[in-house]
C-alpha cells in the first residue's frame, strides 16, 4: 500500500511514525519545509528565549534508516483523485492512499491592510521574521528623538485572546520587566504599552471560566493592558482601528487571532466545510472520496458524539486522528474492523509568565493556577518535543532563562526573505 502524507505536523508525524516497519506499506511524507517543528512553542522563537533548532527537526535526519517512510520536499499543486497522483511544485507522486494533514494556516478575515502590515504567528518563518522586527524596532527607539516615533515603536499590540495571545504577551511583560531597561538604557524614561485585544468577552474562552478570570488578572499585574469585546477592523499608517472607533498607534501588530484552514485543487467542492476544513466520516475519509483522508486542523466531523459541531483545532486532536489513522490502515490491510474517531480530551493549559499558568483538567474536573500550573505545562511540552535533543536543549535554555531571568539569543538574523520550495529544487 503507497501512502502519501501532505504535512508534516502533528498529525502527519503521528501517523508515520505508527505505520514504521508495517509490512505491506510504504509512507512518502511530503512537506514544503524540510523540518517538522513544535508550533506550541512558536512564540519562544519570536520573543528569542528559545533558538529555531530548539523546536525544529530535519525530516530526513528523523527518517534516515527507517525503510519504509521516505520524505519528499515539495508543496501540492493538485490532486487528480480519478489517476490516485498528485502533482508537486517539484514532480508527481501516485498514491493508493492519500491524507491530508495540512494544518491550518493565518486568518485576516478578508482585511488586506492587516495581512500585509500584520506580524503574523503561525510558522518558523513567520517566528524568525516577527524576532528580527521587534528587535530592530529597538534598535531604532534607542537612537530616535521623536517622542511619538518612539512610542509607536516601543507600542506591541496582540490580537487574538487565545493561548498563543496570552502566552506572547505574558512574554513581553516580562521581558519589558527583566532586560528592556537592563540592554537599553537609553529607553528608561520611554513609554512602552503592551495590549491584548480580542473581540471576545473574555480572554481563553474554551477554558474555564476560572482559568479566564486568572489569566486576566495575572495579565493585568504584569502591566499588560487588556481590552475584550474589540474587533480590529484595520491596520493602516501604523495606526490600528478596532470596530468601536478606537485607534492605537503601533509599529508591532501581531495576529494570533484566527486560522483557516487551505483549499486544493482536484477535490470536490462539496468536500468543504466551515472554514475551509475538509468535511470526513467517522474514519477521517474525506467525503465524496475513495481514498482520501484528512486529519488534523484541516479536517471536520460531527460523527463524535461528544463535538456534534466538529473538534477544537488543538494538538491533541491532531495526534489522536493520526494515531487512529494508521490502526485503521493497519486494519484494512489486516481485514479487520474499522475504529471510528472518539477525541480523549486531556485538558487545556496556557502559560502566563514566570510560574504563572493555568491548566483545566476534564475528568476529574479540576482547575490549577499559578506555580503548580506552570510546572505541568513546562513538562507537556518538553516530553511533546520530537527528539531527546530538542528536549534537552529546550530544557537548558528554559533553566538559564528562568534563574538568570535572561537568554542570550537576542541576534537580527538576516535575511528573513522567505525562501520558496521551488527555489531550493530547482
Amino acid at each position: 500500500m503507497e501512502i502519501v502524507i501532505i504535512g508534516g505536523g502533528f498529525a502527519g508525524m503521528n501517523l508515520a511514525k505508527e505505520l514504521l516497519n508495517q509490512d505491506g506499506v510504504h509512507v512518502t511524507l511530503v512537506d514544503k519545509n524540510n523540518y517538522n517543528f513544535f508550533p506550541p512553542l512558536i512564540y519562544q522563537v519570536a520573543t528569542a528565549y528559545l533558538e529555531p533548532s530548539s523546536i525544529s527537526y530535519p525530516f530526513r535526519k528523523f527518517f534516515a534508516g527507517k525503510k519504509n517512510l521516505q520524505f519528499r520536499l515539495g508543496e501540492l499543486l493538485e490532486v487528480v483523485p480519478t489517476e490516485n497522483k498528485i502533482i508537486l511544485s517539484n514532480g508527481e507522486l501516485n498514491y493508493d492512499k492519500l491524507v491530508f494533514a495540512t494544518g491550518a494556516e493565518t486568518s485576516y478575515f478578508g482585511m488586506e491592510n492587516v495581512k500585509k502590515n500584520a506580524i503574523p504567528m503561525k510558522t518558523l518563518n513567520d517566528a524568525i521574521v516577527m524576532r528580527n522586527t521587534l528587535l530592530k524596532n529597538l534598535e531604532k527607539a534607542a537612537i530616535t528623538k521623536d517622542i511619538r516615533k518612539r512610542r509607536k515603536l516601543l507600542t506591541i499590540v496582540v490580537a487574538g485572546g487565545g493561548p498563543t495571545g496570552v502566552e506572547i504577551s505574558g512574554m513581553f511583560a516580562e521581558m519589558r520587566r527583566n532586560i528592556l531597561l537592563k540592554e537599553y538604557p537609553e529607553l528608561e524614561t520611554s513609554v512602552s504599552n503592551i495590549y491584548l485585544v480580542d473581540g471576545a468577552a473574555a480572554l481563553l474562552t474554551p477554558m474555564s471560566k476560572e482559568s479566564q478570570q486568572d489569566t486576566l488578572k495575572e495579565l493585568t499585574d504584569l502591566g499588560v493592558i487588556v481590552k475584550l469585546n474589540n474587533n480590529v477592523v484595520d491596520y493602516v499608517d501604523d495606526t490600528v482601528h478596532f470596530a468601536n472607533g478606537e485607534t492605537i498607534q503601533t509599529k508591532n501588530l501581531i495576529w494570533a487571532a484566527g486560522v483557516t484552514a487551505r483549499e486544493f485543487k482536484g477535490l470536490p467542492a462539496e468536500s468543504y466545510g466551515r472554514g475551509k476544513r475538509l468535511t470526513t466520516d467517522a474514519f477521517n475519509k474525506i467525503n465524496g472520496t475513495d481514498n482520501i483522508y484528512a486529519i488534523g486542523d484541516t479536517c471536520i466531523q460531527f460523527n463524535d458524539e461528544s463535538f456534534p459541531h466538529g473538534h477544537p483545532q488543538v494538538a491533541q486532536v491532531a495526534i489522536q486522528q493520526g494515531i487512529n489513522l494508521a490502526k485503521n490502515l493497519k486494519n484494512e490491510i489486516q481485514r479487520k474492523a474499522l475504529v471510528p474517531f472518539k477525541y480523549l480530551d486531556k485538558g487545556s493549559m496556557a502559560i502566563i509568565g514566570k510560574a504563572k499558568a493555568v491548566v483545566d483538567l476534564p475528568k476529574p474536573k479540576m482547575h490549577f493556577k499559578g506555580t503548580f500550573a506552570w510546572i505541568i505545562w513546562l513538562f507537556i511540552h518538553l516530553i511533546s518535543l520530537i527528539t531527546y535533543r530538542n528536549k534537552i536543549k529546550t530544557f537548558y535554555n528554559w533553566m538559564i532563562a528562568y534563574f538568570s531571568k535572561d537568554n542570550s539569543l537576542r541576534m537580527i538574523i538576516r535575511p528573513d526573505k522567505k525562501i520558496k520550495v521551488e527555489e531550493v529544487v530547482k
